[in-house]
């Protein structure tokens, strides 16, 4: 069977590099064609540059990295350096990229890639805000009925928000671009904060995967120390979730995650509710099931793959 060719939408971030890098260990089962970088965690310039350097690291500097939009539709940016620290992979320690960013804007890149590839071929993945894939669509409908699906991590249902009590940050820095791709038919699958919080990589793990031995592995782990020491206040063990790589799980290993399918809608006008992701769970709206809810996550099989195919990098 062809690998399934993918485009990866991220704003790095350890854990969009940690969900890079998960893809680019797995090349049999996916085709990364090209990446796309929007602002989100850090500034587009910082998101952009972490980008280049996880594919150096990855060995894989042959897959082109597109740069998109600098912040959201409508709102202001708000950042993540509180996580993320300043660079948004803090721990890393890798030298300046050399790769060029490409010349194409990320939006012009996603119309022309996905409109050249063959209807149902193409799945993009958002690890981050929606901007980019949101002002596609807007600008060129057509490639709507061409994606095979768009598998987002972001939102949160039972779990409520993280940016607000409401809101998952991804979805709340730009829900009017989220709006935009859940109200147009693509299918979608969502890693929500809910699925993510049941795969935390514990400080046992990131020291296995220390052990590799690799500069990848070793760097990976570096990155995981670092992004370990947000969320003391949050969960009551060392372990700490690492978000976007559960969408990279999802491609490789479905079985490993509960689902359910459900209408999923933005919340845009409440000051208090913005950016929220409300699920209907039971179906009480009758509205149509737009989006595969991922819930929990076999949280030992999920390791076990990412760690062997991390293990696989130089």
């Amino acid at each position: 069977m062809a690998a399934r060719k993918i485009i990866i939408d991220t704003d790095p971030g350890q854990d969009d590099a940690f969900a890079l890098l998960f893809a680019l260990g797995s090349p049999a089962e996916l085709d990364v064609i090209g990446i796309t970088t929007v602002g989100g965690n850090v500034p587009l310039a910082l998101t952009s540059r972490n980008a280049l350097q996880i594919v150096e690291l990855a060995g894989r500097s042959d897959i082109p990295v597109y740069a998109g939009c600098p912040g959201p539709m409508v709102k202001k940016l708000k950042t993540a350096e509180y996580v993320h620290g300043p660079t948004g992979i803090d721990g890393l320690e890798a030298p300046d990229p050399v790769t060029p960013l490409q010349p194409q804007h990320a939006v012009n890149y996603l119309v022309d890639k996905i409109m050249a590839e063959p209807e149902g071929d193409l799945t993009v993945c958002t690890l981050g805000p929606m901007t980019n894939l949101g002002m596609a669509m807007a600008m060129e409908p057509r490639i709507i009925p061409r994606i095979r699906e768009v598998v987002l991590m972001g939102g949160g249902f039972f779990q409520g928000g993280n940016a607000t009590p409401a809101a998952e940050f991804n979805i709340f820095v730009d829900p009017h671009a989220a709006h935009v791709v859940f109200e147009s038919g693509v299918p979608l699958t969502m890693a929500s904060i809910d699925c993510t919080y049941t795969a935390q990589m514990t400080p046992e793990w990131i020291n296995t995967l220390r052990a590799v031995g690799t500069r990848s592995a070793v760097q990976a782990a570096n990155m995981a120390d670092f992004f370990r020491r947000y969320g003391s206040h949050k969960f009551p063990t060392e372990a700490r979730p690492i978000h976007d790589a559960c969408v990279t799980g999802f491609l490789l290993a479905p079985h490993l995650f509960q689902q359910r399918l459900c209408n999923v809608s933005i919340e845009l006008m409440s000051p208090e509710t913005i950016g929220m992701t409300v699920v209907d769970w039971w179906h009480v709206t009758g509205r149509r099931k737009n989006c595969n809810v991922l819930g929990r996550i076999d949280s030992d099989g999920f390791f076990a793959l990412m760690l062997e195919r991390l293990s696989t990098l130089p």
